[in-house]
């Protein structure tokens, strides 16, 4: 692990770092998610203020939840964050993931960098096995995030899941740890 100060990151590819989301980055976390909220909408809404924020920190810590901030490791400012949700161990050993970049670091390769730091974790310290995300047919941005970071679109879930007031269609992308040498 690396660590800066009194930030301990969990991974860190030089420029971009993990860690994970504290009490303390309320102030932050929220600024961001508001000044991001065009760029999120209709796809996702981050928490944005302190009870959503405190209501994030309590579902990440739950035993099949598990949460992520991605930095840049110039400034330690959060570019962006990334969820597992949904864990289970045993025979499948997945999650279901989740992400978002912040501005002003959106489209700058922080959360290409931070999501696949995530994905090394979730196949590492983790033990996961497999990452399926969920995206919406016409979020082009993460569909080429996924592609990029090696995720295969599946299949397609109509009315998957409930966002910005209706029921949206999902395609389904996953990706699996790369196999034992």
């Amino acid at each position: 692990m690396a660590e800066s100060g009194a930030v301990r990151y969990l991974r860190s590819d030089g420029r971009v770092a993990i860690r994970r989301p504290r009490p303390a980055d309320e102030a932050e976390f929220v600024a961001a998610a508001r000044r991001s909220r065009d760029l999120h909408h209709p796809w996702l809404s981050a928490p944005d203020d302190a009870q959503r924020y405190a209501a994030y920190l309590r579902k990440i810590r739950g035993r099949d939840s598990a949460g992520f901030l991605f930095c840049d490791r110039a400034t330690g400012q959060i570019a962006g964050y990334a969820n597992i949700s949904g864990i289970v161990l045993g025979a499948l050993r997945g999650g279901y993931l989740g992400y978002a970049a912040f501005r002003p670091y959106a489209g700058t390769g922080h959360a290409s960098a931070g999501v696949r730091l995530v994905i090394e974790y979730a196949f590492g310290p983790l033990g996961l096995h497999r990452l399926e995300a969920n995206i919406q047919p016409g979020n082009e941005p993460s569909k080429r995030l996924a592609r990029r970071l090696g995720f295969r679109l599946e299949g397609f879930s109509p009315d998957y899941l409930f966002i910005d007031g209706a029921w949206r269609d999902h395609e389904r992308w996953a990706i699996t740890a790369p196999a034992p040498d």
